[in-house]
């Protein structure tokens, strides 16, 4: 499922000779997988070329870029992006790094859901209940106080796409809470037929795509090895579903994602502009489960920057068009800087 189309940017016309450069930063890892030929084949043809950015040097001597993408961290690298803009203000960069920073942090993240406008039509959106648990406090008693029931998830306060941020457990009764490490979050599981919608977001471009998530069964502690532990420990819940494929779940897994009908489009799109434009964020993507006790009710319960876009279906197209529009927005800002100068210039000549 996905947006409808947008009418085609300037720079898909085969016409015009002019090319634009788009400059990445990102890790060695992250360029692996998103900069693939297919990617960079296909924003060639349209007049795109993608440029690796050398973090190691100042940025503002390399270039030119008309737009900048980038998934690095720290006071050194925001500070060249800061040296960027005001050298060249005209440069498009994607994203700011204080609205990539809310993302870093596992209740700041959902904070901007619950302030978001209700959608139209029936369906309605939140969070699951969650808390976090600090070190000076009793784990049993605090989740108690805000109601919160297993089973629960735990998960590290920060998300900075670090090993240990995606270290994550299932909580089922109070012998797993008394194993955990504080300060943690504490988030509620939501039956959820085993199926985790997957919604990406490029600029106005949205694509929402089906992936199998923790059947209800795990969700209660049946069949997921965590025996008398009371928890069980994972490393994304991908990971997890994958660890239980050996159990003969596979095909009753697959057959729940196949039958799983879909959120309506007009919904999702307007969560996602919702979030999109409370965030400041062009390139994210976030997590979506629909209540199984309420077919209309749905939860967010995880929000990304810069995700892993390959495993979108024609991520190559999607993201192409995104970087016309980056394209088209430079310009407008372009010539809004001409007349501006021209009406300067004329009020100067008569004056």
């Amino acid at each position: 499922m996905s947006s409808p189309s947008p009418s085609p940017s300037p720079c898909s016309s085969s016409r015009s000779s002019q090319r634009y450069r788009i400059g990445y930063a990102l890790s060695p890892k992250k360029v692996q997988s998103f900069i693939q030929n297919s990617l960079v084949n296909e924003a060639k043809q349209r007049g795109i070329d993608l440029i690796k950015i050398d973090p190691t040097k100042p940025l503002t001597q390399q270039g030119p870029f008309d737009c900048v993408i980038h998934k690095l961290y720290g006071s050194d690298w925001n500070n060249q992006l800061l040296q960027l803009s005001l050298r060249h203000p005209n440069v498009v960069v994607i994203d700011s790094p204080e609205s990539i920073e809310r993302l870093h942090n596992r209740i700041s993240m959902l904070d901007v859901v619950t302030g978001l406008k209700s959608p139209q039509g029936n369906q309605k959106f939140g969070v699951p209940n969650q808390r976090v648990l600090d070190e000076s406090e009793n784990l049993m008693d605090s989740i108690e106080e805000v109601g919160l029931k297993f089973p629960l998830i735990a998960k590290p306060v920060t998300a900075d796409g670090s090993a240990m941020s995606h270290e994550m457990s299932l909580v089922f009764n109070e012998d797993g809470l008394k194993k955990l490490k504080t300060p943690i979050v504490m988030q509620e599981f939501v039956y959820h037929g085993g199926v985790v919608f997957k919604v990406y977001v490029v600029g106005e471009h949205v694509k929402c795509v089906k992936r199998r998530s923790l059947q209800d069964k795990c969700e209660v502690g049946l069949n997921c090895g965590a025996g008398d532990k009371g928890l069980m420990s994972f490393s994304q819940i991908s990971n997890l579903v994958a660890k239980n494929e050996g159990k003969g779940c596979t095909s009753e897994m697959d057959k729940l994602v196949e039958e799983a009908e879909m959120p309506p489009l007009e919904f999702v799109m307007e969560l996602a502009k919702g979030l999109r434009e409370a965030m400041g964020l062009r390139l994210f993507n976030f997590d979506l489960i629909r209540d199984s006790r309420d077919g209309n009710r749905y939860f967010v319960i995880d929000i990304n920057y810069f995700p892993g876009y390959a495993k979108m279906p024609h991520y190559e197209s999607v993201l192409v068009d995104f970087f016309c529009d980056l394209v088209e927005e430079k310009r407008r800002k372009e010539n809004q800087e001409v007349r501006w100068g021209e009406i300067e210039e004329k009020n100067r000549l008569c004056e």
